[in-house]
């Protein structure tokens, strides 16, 4: 089955400073081995790219990117450039590639017009942003500007997961939970959660956000958050539970988990239109991801629906 992969990343030279600090602990083989794949847009993605069965990847800078930058204009000017150098690779290959903006939100203003300007004149399908900005969550009030223009276009913004801006006390000292393995997740998770509480979905009410990991476990505490909420004495004021938000504003991929168990409470819980396939290339392997969604538990209608059909509907990929 011919699949669509959202989480699948790439870095540019002059990004290379950003990434190298904050890559994961690996061996120097495991490193010499990332940064390949992360620069190459050729024979070796695209062998990866098939033995998944993926006939579209949608290409991402790989985290953290221009988001530590503490000189919001080399950020912006940076970004631009990962953007066009992008876009130079898609029109080589425009049947495999698509494209997720790479933006500098240290100016939510100019975030949002390098989002426009990537969407309809580049042609890429959204936006993906690498957890907080220098400390700076997304539910800061500056930052309405951009999502109002990202409503406005009516693409995804992929939430990806970053470094704690400071270290969580539980984690500290036991470094094996460090980075993927749970730090990530409770940080992205807990972003998400923050535009909720924060009424950025009341202000807003059609954003589209993608969180990959197969939600980074909130497909499993819907119940939880809205009868914890009800029991606040004096919370920020919601027009709805906050399982609404979740079921409404929030898509998930499979990127990184290749289990049945999340993947049906994902299903479950969100609905089968909200979940949609990913690799999480070059940081997870391509042919077991593959075979992951194709033996998958679910009938053959909703696994088309993961593959692909969930993806066109979202990004609005006419003709793929």
């Amino acid at each position: 089955m011919q699949k669509i992969a959202l989480e699948e990343h790439f870095i540019t030279e002059p990004l290379l400073p950003y990434l190298l600090p904050a890559m994961p602990a690996v061996s120097d083989e495991g490193r010499k081995h990332l940064l390949g794949s992360l620069t190459d847009f050729g024979e070796q993605r695209l062998k990866a790219m098939d033995a998944a069965g993926v006939d579209i990847a949608v290409l991402s800078v790989t985290g953290p990117g221009v988001q530590t930058e503490p000189d919001a204009k080399k950020a912006t000017a940076l970004a631009a450039g990962a953007n066009d150098a992008l876009a130079g690779e898609i029109q080589k290959r425009p049947t495999r590639y698509r494209g997720f903006a790479h933006l500098a939100m240290q100016d939510a203003s100019g975030a949002a017009d390098e989002l426009e300007r990537c969407v309809k004149q580049l042609g890429f399908a959204g936006a993906l942003i690498n957890g907080h900005t220098n400390g700076v969550y997304l539910d800061d009030p500056r930052y309405d500007p951009f999502w109002e223009r990202l409503q406005a276009l009516d693409v995804p913004l992929y939430l990806h997961p970053a470094d704690s801006f400071k270290m969580p006390y539980v984690l500290q000292g036991c470094p094996e939970m460090d980075k993927p393995v749970w730090e990530w997740t409770i940080e992205t998770s807990a972003h998400f959660l923050r535009l909720v509480f924060a009424g950025v979905f009341d202000r807003f009410p059609k954003l589209k956000i993608v969180l990959g990991h197969m939600g980074e476990t909130l497909p499993y505490v819907l119940w939880r958050l809205d009868s914890r909420f009800a029991l606040l004495a004096n919370p920020r004021p919601l027009k709805e539970k906050p399982s609404t938000y979740l079921a409404r504003n929030l898509w998930v991929t499979t990127a990184g988990q290749c289990d049945d168990v999340p993947l049906l409470a994902a299903l479950s819980s969100l609905g089968e239109d909200r979940v949609l396939f990913s690799v999480d290339y070059p940081y997870e392997d391509s042919a077991t991801a593959g075979r992951f969604l194709d033996r998958a538990a679910i009938d053959a209608g909703l696994r088309a629906k993961v593959a692909r059909e969930n993806a066109v509907a979202l990004m609005n990929l006419s003709g793929s």
